[in-house]
Order: C-alpha cells, then sequence, then structure tokens
C-alpha cells in the first residue's frame, strides 16, 4: 500500500471560493490549508514557480516525510506572493498544459490541484493524484492531456533529466 502524502495549501485569498481548486479539496477533506506562510511546515516541498530547482521524482522521499505544499493565488498575482521567503524546498514543476476549464490549453497555467496532482504523479503516487482530480468534472482532462509528458517525467533521476526531457519535448 502507498503511504500518503500529506497536503498543505497556502491560500492567499485572492480567487473566487466557488471556482478555487483549493478550496474545494479543503471541502473534501484532502489538504490542510493555512492562511499564513508561517504556518507551513518547515522541510516540505513547496510548489512554486519561480523556483530554479525542477520537481522531480528525486523529491519524493522529501514529500512522503515531510510533505507537500501548493502556494493558492490567482496568476495575476502570483509574482508577488511566490516570491517572497517561503519556507521549506521550493520546486518548479516541469511543463504541462492546464486541463482546467480557466486555462484550458495553456502551458504552465495549471490550477493548484493541478499542480498538485501533476507533482505526485511524478512522485509516484498516482493513486493520490487521481483522487484529488476526481472530484473534479475535467480532473481526468488534465491527465489525458499530459499522459505522455507524466509517463516521462516520472521516469527521470532527477532535476536534470526533467530539464533535458522538457528541452527535448518543446524544441520539436
Amino acid at each position: 500500500m502507498q503511504k500518503h502524502v500529506n497536503i498543505v495549501v497556502y491560500n492567499a485569498k485572492q480567487c473566487d471560493p466557488r471556482k478555487c481548486s483549493a478550496a474545494k479539496l479543503r471541502r473534501f477533506g484532502l489538504v490542510r490549508e493555512v492562511l499564513q506562510m508561517k504556518f507551513l511546515p518547515k522541510r516540505a516541498v513547496v510548489l512554486n514557480p519561480f523556483a530554479e530547482v525542477a520537481f522531480s521524482p528525486a523529491d519524493r522521499e522529501r514529500i512522503e516525510d515531510c510533505g507537500l505544499v501548493a502556494l493558492d493565488c490567482s496568476w495575476e498575482h502570483a509574482e508577488k506572493v511566490l516570491l517572497k521567503h517561503v519556507r521549506g524546498t521550493s520546486r518548479c514543476l516541469p511543463i504541462l498544459i492546464a486541463g482546467n476549464p480557466v486555462n484550458f490549453g495553456k502551458a504552465t497555467k495549471l490550477s493548484t490541484v493541478e499542480a498538485l496532482a501533476a507533482a505526485l504523479h511524478i512522485a509516484g503516487f498516482e493513486h493520490q493524484a487521481s483522487e484529488l482530480l476526481s472530484i473534479f468534472k475535467w480532473g481526468h482532462t488534465f491527465l489525458d492531456l499530459n499522459h505522455d509528458w507524466l509517463a516521462s517525467y516520472k521516469k527521470a533521476k532527477d532535476s536534470t533529466d526533467i530539464v533535458e526531457l522538457q528541452e527535448r519535448f518543446f524544441s520539436r
């Protein structure tokens, strides 16, 4: 049986709660929400699109032991929130295509649930990734759009491999 990853979401209170994927995850009891960054777990992996190191399967042990953090904020104000000092080890996700209705088909414009599911999938927690996506009508679309990329990223050894895969995929 796979271990369950502890997931924490920092809520910057910038999005419409009716459309917010993190709020729905919280309502279903799938994540713990914090309203201040000081309450983020210290050693957790923080999904941050401005990080300089790519998330990879090498991060599996850390998320298993210390947890996974998503920073839930509007893409319009993301830089302001995400460039602050964030507790934990920041990682950016590799390039993936959004399957959510707001940013459908846009590269890297993932919703919070898509970012969490991508990280879980890459780290080998596919069941938990599917569980998160299952509460959204469009959740399967994200996995369908990114199936081949996620499978390749999951086989990577480390961040360097992830970057090389991205370059190979998107140089074509």
